[in-house]
């Protein structure tokens, strides 16, 4: 993710010379992207209806499936903190009832 513009900037330096950017009212050079404008809003736009048409034009089912095979990819691997297990000598989760 890119940074915001608002941040200051982390190293000292960069820190002083924005600082005395603005004090002295110098405008920073904007560096150009390089990507065709009109090509950026397409994919923006695209992107903005992307998910809402996909599921209008799923059945249920279909959605059902798919939020299923998510669920699994997301949560699936992760083992159940129950069963987590740690192997260090001397060691006794609390509340274990055996104190």
């Amino acid at each position: 993710m890119p940074k915001r513009s608002g941040e200051p900037p982390t190293d000292p330096n960069q820190a002083a010379h924005a600082i005395l950017a603005r004090l002295t009212d110098q405008a920073e050079p904007v560096a150009e992207s390089g990507k065709d404008p009109a090509a950026v809003a397409l994919g923006r736009r695209g992107g903005l209806k992307g998910g809402k048409a996909r599921a209008a034009a799923l059945s249920p089912e279909q959605r059902k499936q798919s939020a299923k095979k998510a669920a699994e990819a997301r949560w699936g691997l992760r083992p159940p903190s129950a069963e987590i297990k740690v192997e260090r000598e001397g060691f006794q989760p609390p509340g274990d009832g055996s104190t």
